[in-house]
This record gives C-alpha cells, sequence and structure tokens, in this order.
C-alpha cells in the first residue's frame, strides 16, 4: 500500500517554479529540486514523473498565479484603459528591476529555452501568450469604443503591438538597470495607442 503524500503540492510546485524560473530548464538538476522543495529524489519522480514532467507543472502554476492576477488586472473595468496600459508596464518594470535575480517572465524565459520547450511547454506557453493577447484586446476594444484610444487600427492588431512591446521591456529589464531607457519604451507604446 502506497504512503500518503507529506507535502502539499503547491508548495512543492511553488519551490520548483522559483528554481526554474531563477536557472532555467537546462541548468536545474534534480538535485536542485530535491534541495528546494526538501523532497527525496524517489518522492519528487513519484509525484511528478521526472525533471521534464515538473517544468510542465511549474509552468502551469504560473499560469494559474502570476499570469492569472495579470489578466484579472487587465479585465475590462472603469478608468483610463491607457493609464491602465501603462501601469502594467511600469509594474512590471518595478518588479524586474527589483527581483535580484532579473528572472523576467518564467513564461517568455520557457519560450526561448529551448532545451525545456518539448511535450506540452509549447503549448502551455503559447496558452498564456494567447490569453494575455485576448485580454489586451478586450481591453483596447473598450478604449476605441470610449474614444480614448484610436480606432484606426483593430483591437487584436494593437493588442499584438502592444504585446510586443511588453515582452521586448521584459527581456531589457533583464539586463539594464536604467529605469529611464525602460520608462521611454513605456511612453512609446502608449503614445502610439
Amino acid at each position: 500500500m502506497a504512503r500518503p503524500r507529506t507535502f502539499s503540492d503547491s508548495a512543492v510546485l511553488d519551490a520548483a517554479m522559483d528554481v526554474f524560473w531563477e536557472k532555467g530548464y537546462e541548468a536545474t538538476t534534480t538535485q536542485d529540486l530535491c534541495e528546494r522543495t526538501g523532497l527525496q529524489r524517489g518522492s519528487l519522480y513519484n509525484a511528478f514523473a521526472g525533471k521534464h514532467a515538473i517544468y510542465e507543472a511549474a509552468i502551469k502554476r504560473y499560469a494559474e498565479t502570476r499570469a492569472a492576477r495579470q489578466l484579472q488586472e487587465l479585465a475590462p473595468a472603469d478608468g483610463s484603459v491607457r493609464e491602465r496600459l501603462r501601469e502594467l508596464m511600469v509594474a512590471m518594470i518595478d518588479l524586474d528591476l527589483t527581483d535580484p535575480g532579473r528572472r523576467g517572465c518564467l513564461a517568455l524565459n520557457a519560450a526561448t529555452e529551448t532545451s525545456g520547450r518539448t511535450g506540452d511547454v509549447s503549448t502551455l506557453v503559447h496558452t498564456q501568450f494567447k490569453d494575455l493577447e485576448e485580454a489586451l484586446t478586450a481591453l483596447i476594444a473598450v478604449g476605441q469604443q470610449t474614444g480614448e484610444l484610436s480606432a484606426d487600427r483593430r483591437p487584436r492588431q494593437v493588442a499584438r503591438m502592444f504585446q510586443s512591446a511588453y515582452y521586448g521591456l521584459r527581456v531589457l529589464a533583464k539586463v539594464t538597470d536604467d529605469r529611464q531607457a525602460l520608462l521611454d519604451v513605456v511612453d512609446g507604446t502608449i503614445a502610439a495607442l
């Protein structure tokens, strides 16, 4: 008879997510995962069936926690659409610049690290990118309907332009301390709306 689990899946996944976020898929070892989660190798693999399965679960956890909060913040509501989009970008700058490990966005990191982008990882990351695009499209459509944003382009096209700038900003924030340079990207992007 199998012994009952004595650990929280969510706590283990949060710890594993942090390791992958800090080191990337390829550089993360099983030992790193054991040390951070507090599980022995056998327990870890019995629960998650291998490093790649843990990585997939960590990407899902990121979507359910970090990405989900971001989508909630973008849900259409009262107030300035332009200001909400600017606040999203500025909040990410501040988050990235104060993160000692300069981890950036786990989904973006997973998208650019080819060694871990097998199995369901590509699908999971694509879904996160698509969810953000949908949230941005809906918010931009509201801004166009109210006249706050120009309606000369389709909302989805504007959302894709914004999303590209947003992800580019997340990458730039990993390699520069120049907050003003990053704010220039924000202000240029918002002006283009």
